[in-house]
């Protein structure tokens, strides 16, 4: 295990809430990140990892590792007495989640707190609150942030009541999850006639992929792009954004390439959208970083939920502001107030990730296995995020992500341009990847103009 590197002043120093040691809930390229960002910060580091992943960079730079159990991720990274067990067997101080998991969990962070840790991230209850979709849409609502048209709560068991929304909303309309994400529990309607029996389907669903059977009803954007904001709020009652990403090029609901600042956002949008989401979390006393997702249509924003942790596509922002969001995440737990006001937060040209999967490039199945050869793209304005290396074994197991390729240019043309050079450099043998997709995205007309909407990459392959 790799030792402590301490630069400047270690956190706990900083602040009465000691900080000496952070046991990383996570595997792959974030858990990577967030040891990098301790290390830097002097704190010391715990990787946990299944059996799967004994392998991991991370779990080998780190300074101590705990087995946690066998490669499901049920019995190991879903597993919460072994992650709080790991915890009291290091003498850590704080768990930070990453994202995945259990960084949503509520359950999870409830129980890092009353056993005596600090849970890097937000509040059990505020977590709870934005998890449920209803719940957050009214706090939203009260807090002035643009809402899309609904059924402003639970859908009921009456038919009638339930037609004369949809028909007050306007056709056509989605039932959604109370409790989903990442595009599941969600059924478009286009008509009275498919509403009531899609709304039974939805609640059944709903029941048994996340054992919460209520529904709400909403405006159903045609062509919509998916504009998200990213916030940092501490627990002196402080809270900032950071700009706009655009999150819009994706697959089945997933995201494949982020941008930010977004084609198109004016800095008066930018602003007043900023300061809304600034207000929503200090009605909520959020604290630790957070992202509020939109769809933009027609110049108006329309909010569909909040993710309570670090996200995947972080460091786009970080590029265009060279604000170290994982850093902040860490002195906010810490108890420690924003180290940036607004006014000092700039943006500075353009940056894009590109979400690098070991995938069939063509049929989208995983394609885990050795890598034979890996060798990182490099140069002025490029970032690598990724935890493989020559000789690194890809599991079947969990999510097919390998790495994030991350560029910065001083214009939106020139960040295409060094991200089609970028691409070109990449070279990894022994696992297929979905490079040639992003390649293809990159050489694209309409998304080189800005601005394409959510389901363009779906008709682009012919799936949509």
């Amino acid at each position: 295990m790799g030792s402590l590197l301490s630069l400047g002043s270690p956190l706990w120093l900083l602040t009465n809430k000691p900080m000496k040691k952070v046991l990383i809930a996570n595997r792959g390229e974030i858990a990577l990140r967030i040891m990098r960002c301790c290390r830097d910060m002097g704190i010391g580091t715990v990787a946990v990892y299944s059996t799967a992943d004994r392998d991991l960079k991370h779990v080998r730079l780190a300074d101590e590792a705990v087995c946690i159990g066998p490669p499901q991720s049920k019995d190991s990274y879903l597993n919460i007495p072994a992650l709080i067990s790991a915890a009291e067997i290091t003498d850590a101080d704080a768990i930070h989640p990453g994202y995945g998991f259990l960084s949503e969990n509520a359950d999870f962070a409830e129980r890092v707190e009353s056993s005596g840790f600090t849970f890097i991230g937000p509040s059990p209850g505020v977590i709870r609150l934005m998890g449920d979709k209803v719940s957050a849409i009214q706090e939203m609502r009260a807090a002035g942030v643009p809402c899309v048209p609904g059924s402003d709560g639970e859908l009921g068991d009456d038919p009638k009541r339930n037609l004369e929304i949809a028909n007050e909303i306007g056709y056509p309309i989605i039932i959604k999850a109370a409790g989903g994400g990442g595009g599941r529990g969600m059924r478009v309607v286009r008509g009275d006639d498919e509403l009531i029996e899609s709304i039974q389907l939805t609640k059944t669903e709903a029941a048994g992929a996340f054992n919460n059977d209520i529904v709400y009803m909403e405006k159903f954007l045609e062509k919509p792009r998916h504009v998200e904001f990213q916030v940092l709020a501490d627990t002196h009652g402080d809270a900032i954004h950071l700009g706009e990403r655009d999150c819009s090029m994706q697959r089945r609901h997933q995201k494949v390439v982020e941008e930010a600042p977004a084609p198109g956002i004016t800095p008066e949008q930018r602003a007043f959208m900023g300061e809304r989401c600034v207000a929503a979390c200090k009605r909520l006393g959020y604290r630790g970083a957070g992202t509020f997702e939109f769809l933009y249509e027609n110049g108006e924003f329309f909010f569909i939920e909040m993710n309570t942790r670090v996200q995947v596509e972080h460091p786009v922002t970080e590029m265009i502001t060279g604000i170290d969001i994982v850093k902040e995440q860490l002195r906010i737990a810490a108890g420690n107030p924003l180290t940036y006001k607004q006014e000092n937060v700039k943006i500075n040209g353009h940056a894009f990730e590109c979400r690098i999967n070991a995938e069939d490039p063509v049929t989208f199945m995983p394609s885990p296995g050795l890598v034979e050869q890996f060798h990182p793209p490099g140069g002025l304005g490029v970032r690598v995020d990724s935890h493989i290396y020559n000789g690194y074994r890809v599991p079947p197991y969990y999510d097919s992500m390998v790495g994030k390729l991350i560029v910065h240019g001083n214009s939106r043309e020139s960040a295409v341009a060094r991200m089609r050079g970028a691409l070109s450099e990449v070279f990894i043998v022994g696992i297929k990847t979905n490079i040639p997709l992003l390649v293809s995205i990159m050489d694209d007309d309409n998304f080189a103009e800005g601005g394409t909407d959510i389901h363009y990459l779906e008709k682009k392959l012919g799936i949509a």
